[in-house]
């Protein structure tokens, strides 16, 4: 008797907890997540509580991330009434940079979405003139492609232009475009990035999709053109062959792995990046080799080197300039990656420029 008395005593706390934890539930957001304020500015955003059902009241207080970026007016506030609430918020820029403003409620239970990222530039016309460099540089990369394809098709001809280049080119960009593509349109795989990242944003936008689906079909276009012209005797090398099959390798393995939820299928995506970045970097070295075995650059075209050496300098000015503006120049020289892909890029192309106008200038080579 004395234990179903017990057990009855620990039923009834238990049910008493369930209503206690049910009643002091609320949602605590905001109007929204992000914010751009210029230096020595203020900008605003509303706190909202929602199905508020705690009959005492209860603080938030704002976390910052970082206190010599922004300050919050008020601080902290108290909630008093039950079911809906809505408190302007003033943030108060004083240094340029990111940082995250974060509520911090204490009621017993609530479901928190509150958290706003601000981002303090220094001079406005300087994010214009970001905006503007990066349609640029993605023009330039974009119709970077059409050079070649021209000069193959005048000449009626694809010897000069490595294989081993367009192999590698090729499973690039598909990769990219696999990544974006991905990331982009598949609800579960951006689903797992935002909960790795909650407070993040999809990295992918627009942009990037239509550049990396043109830039492969451009690519498989060339492609085309050496099936019809003449090639001479070129050909995919054994090495480039063996690369790509170790690549292939690589995803291959990762697709089982993924297919049997061992890892996630945005772990794969981003394997597929880091085959990307990988072939970048040597990419560009079979074509430099085979311009000085001919010394010669007839049958490479020298406009898509002058586009993807703009289209480079650009994307690092940009780079240089957001760092100066907002301060952050840890994406450089913290993070070099993007940086430094850039500037190997652009030392290929100066390489190339020197090759066509310097070393090889005199040059006549033209197979027939």
């Amino acid at each position: 008797m004395q234990w179903i008395f017990t057990r009855r005593k620990l039923l009834i706390l238990a049910t008493l907890l369930l209503n206690v934890i049910h009643t002091a539930k609320c949602d605590i957001t905001v109007s929204e997540n992000d914010l751009t304020v210029q230096i020595d500015s203020s900008a605003k955003f509303n706190l909202l509580v929602r199905n508020n059902t705690q009959t005492t009241p209860f603080p938030i207080h704002f976390e910052i991330q970082h206190t010599d970026i922004v300050r919050v007016k008020p601080s902290s506030v108290t909630i008093n009434t039950t079911g809906d609430s809505s408190i302007e918020i003033t943030v108060e820029a004083i240094g340029a940079g990111h940082s995250e403003v974060a509520a911090n409620a204490t009621a017993t239970i609530y479901d928190q979405n509150a958290f706003v990222r601000v981002t303090v530039y220094k001079v406005s016309g300087l994010d214009i003139f970001s905006e503007v460099i990066g349609w640029i540089y993605f023009v330039a990369w974009s119709i970077s492609f059409y050079p070649q394809i021209y000069i193959n098709f005048r000449r009626k001809s694809v010897v000069g232009l490595n294989f081993d280049f367009l192999a590698l080119n090729i499973v690039g960009f598909v990769l990219y475009s696999v990544f974006n593509l991905g990331l982009y349109f598949i609800p579960e795989i951006e689903d797992e990035y935002f909960i790795r990242y909650p407070r993040g944003l999809n990295p992918v936008q627009v942009n990037d999709i239509v550049f990396a689906v043109h830039a492969a079909a451009a690519t498989v276009f060339t492609i085309g053109q050496c099936f019809f012209y003449e090639r001479a005797d070129q050909r995919v090398s054994l090495t480039a062959r063996g690369i790509l099959g170790i690549f292939g390798l690589f995803l291959f393995i990762s697709i089982i792995l993924a297919g049997t939820d061992v890892i996630h299928w945005l772990d794969f995506l981003y394997y597929c990046s880091y085959v990307k970045l990988a072939i970048t970097l040597i990419k560009y070295v079979p074509q430099a080799y085979m311009n000085y075995k001919r010394k010669s650059t007839v049958g490479w075209s020298i406009g898509n080197i002058f586009l993807d050496f703009t289209g480079g300098m650009l994307s690092m000015l940009q780079m240089i300039v957001n760092s100066y503006n907002y301060d952050d120049w840890v994406s450089i020289f913290g993070d070099p990656t993007k940086f430094g892909l850039g500037l190997f890029s652009v030392v290929f192309d100066i390489f190339f420029i020197i090759q066509h106008y310097v070393l090889y200038r005199h040059s006549n080579y033209e197979q027939k």
